[in-house]
């Protein structure tokens, strides 16, 4: 099997105080699962620490700086070329760009075999609006630029493939979906419910819906809150335990007054798993979600979900047989919820049907061939181009 060179340029990685949401384990597992088949990964990123070497793959950090976040990945593209060039003796096979952040890089190393993944856009993380700050401006131009100088684009949906052909132009030949991989066993593990809810002073019978997420507009966790009263309406006892930060998270706390809902915060990733597999139902009402790792985390576990129509959501899952999709709105919320939480028999069955899901179509050894499927394209178009040209 040839082995490839590859650079990974990201802003975030799980091996960095700097983690922001789902870029960095896909990104993260992705290197690794490629330096496993003997592959040599360098992850370029930002970080406070020193360069090191993390399950096969070497990690290059730098520590930007900026009046704001242009000019802060700005200057994180400028010092990661640094390190970059230090290393590119030989020279690196592929350079893999993942989102907008480091668009500067591709554009000074725009010759070389360059592929951009597009996680999300700015247009779907600001709930489908163009926006009219500067910043939003800045940004969809670097995700335009960086589509239409990459040799190659991967999406992580369908949807997500369209959004980027409709806004910025890229050609279909041009783009491939790729959808983020997961290790279903690392999400399974076994839990005494009853004792997980009650460190969280619930009844260890009570039926417990569980957001985990970004408190922002994108993720939706607004729409859960106002869906409560009517769910509350119809089963009295449920509770609610969102995990994540975010800017909306005041507001949240205001709207939720009186009702049974906590707000717990950055969770560790081992609270995260006894959350997950102790909860009864995963909600995920999202306004736009080009793929959605919560739901094939909650697959794993072999949770049920109620997830909005939306994105990567509405293309993976398929209704009532292995999920529940509803409409972006409180009131379709609160039906799938209600429809689903008299019936554990019935979550059990979707979230086993999700697992079975999960081990066809998003394991990481499936992912992972598909993605070095489009690095050998890549490497043989460059190829072909230096024999014509010679």
């Amino acid at each position: 099997m040839e082995t490839y060179k590859i650079a990974f340029f990201c802003w975030e990685t799980l091996h960095s105080r700097f983690k922001v949401g789902g870029l960095a384990p896909a990104a993260t597992h992705l290197a690794e699962h490629l330096a496993a088949r003997g592959h040599e990964v360098h992850f370029f990123t930002r970080g406070d620490q020193e360069d090191t070497t993390i399950n096969g793959v070497r990690y290059h950090y730098c520590l930007p700086y900026g009046d704001n976040i242009v000019d802060y990945c700005r200057t994180m593209s400028n010092m990661l070329l640094d390190a970059f060039r230090a290393h590119d003796t030989p020279p690196f096979d592929i350079l893999h760009f993942h989102d907008w952040h480091m668009v500067e890089a591709m554009h000074v190393l725009r010759d070389r075999n360059t592929i951009l993944s597009y996680h999300s856009t700015e247009y779907g993380r600001n709930g489908g609006n163009f926006g009219g700050w500067w910043e939003f401006r800045e940004i969809s131009s670097k995700e335009w630029y960086g589509g239409y100088i990459a040799k190659a684009v991967t999406t992580v949906s369908n949807s997500t493939k369209t959004e980027v052909m409709w806004l910025y132009g890229v050609p279909e030949w041009k783009v491939t979906v790729i959808p983020n991989g997961i290790d279903p066993d690392a999400y399974r593990i076994q839990v005494e419910p009853g004792e997980v809810k009650k460190r969280y002073g619930i009844h260890p019978l009570a039926p417990v819906v569980l957001f985990v997420g970004r408190l922002t507009y994108q993720k939706g966790p607004d729409l859960l809150v106002q869906a409560i009263p009517a769910i509350l309406a119809r089963r009295w006892d449920v509770q609610f335990l969102f995990a994540g930060t975010g800017d909306m998270r005041d507001t949240l706390e205001k709207m939720a007054a009186g009702l049974p809902v906590q707000f717990l915060g950055y969770v560790s990733d081992e609270e995260h798993l006894q959350l997950l597999n102790a909860s009864d139902l995963v909600a995920i009402p999202s306004r736009n979600e080009p793929f959605g790792l919560v739901l094939t985390e909650a697959w794993s576990a072999e949770r049920c979900v109620v997830a909005t129509d939306v994105g990567g959501l509405a293309e993976n899952i398929e209704n009532f047989k292995d999920g529940i999709k509803v409409p972006v709105r409180p009131e379709s919320i609160a039906w799938g919820i209600c429809l689903l939480v008299n019936d554990p028999a019935h979550m059990q069955k979707l979230g086993r049907a999700g697992r079975r899901k999960v081990m066809e179509r998003f394991r990481w050894s499936v992912v992972t061939d598909r993605m070095l499927e489009v690095y050998r394209k890549v490497i043989a178009a460059g190829r072909d181009a230096g024999v014509r040209e010679g």
